[in-house]
């Protein structure tokens, strides 16, 4: 059995994005910076990348493992400012740096409300990621659960 979750993101940032920011966020959206090897290296990152984490948490492309359809990760420049759309398959033991992102990317998003989705890969229906602009949280869609105070689920 797998532990393997689907992550979407759909979100914009302001204009007025800092360039370190920018940066931070190219980081999480390539395999070329950030850490200094494969997969196994992502236990120590490298201290000078700066950011809410080190290593890419949006850098996987291609096929997916699991969940099916492709893993992408973008960040674009437009009308509005910048626009992140990421898929991604995540497991529980990236969720504590996956949550300081998320705290990380809610604090400077221009997009209130829905910004995403986590969804385990053997279910249905997806907890929907929702940012009043400052804090993120999980909301559950099943129609038996309550809103989860906590961002993911097992994170520290």
């Amino acid at each position: 059995m797998s532990d393997i979750y689907e992550l979407q993101l759909a979100l914009d940032l302001p204009d007025t994005l800092p360039e370190t920011d920018i940066a931070v966020l190219g980081r999480h959206l390539s395999d070329e910076g950030g850490y200094a090897g494969g997969d196994a290296d992502r236990d120590e990152p490298d201290e000078e990348a700066g950011g809410p984490e080190t290593y890419p948490l949006l850098a996987s492309r291609g096929p997916a493992w699991r969940i099916g359809g492709a893993l992408v990760g973008e960040l674009c420049r437009g009308p509005r400012g910048w626009a992140l759309t990421a898929r991604q398959e995540v497991h529980p033991d990236e969720f504590p740096a996956l949550e300081a992102l998320l705290v990380w990317l809610a604090a400077r998003t221009s997009t209130p409300g829905p910004i995403g989705y986590l969804r385990f890969y053997e279910s249905t229906v997806p907890d929907v990621l929702m940012t009043d602009g400052q804090v993120p949280c999980r909301m559950s869609l099943h129609p038996s659960a309550a809103v989860e105070p906590e961002l993911l689920p097992g994170a520290v």
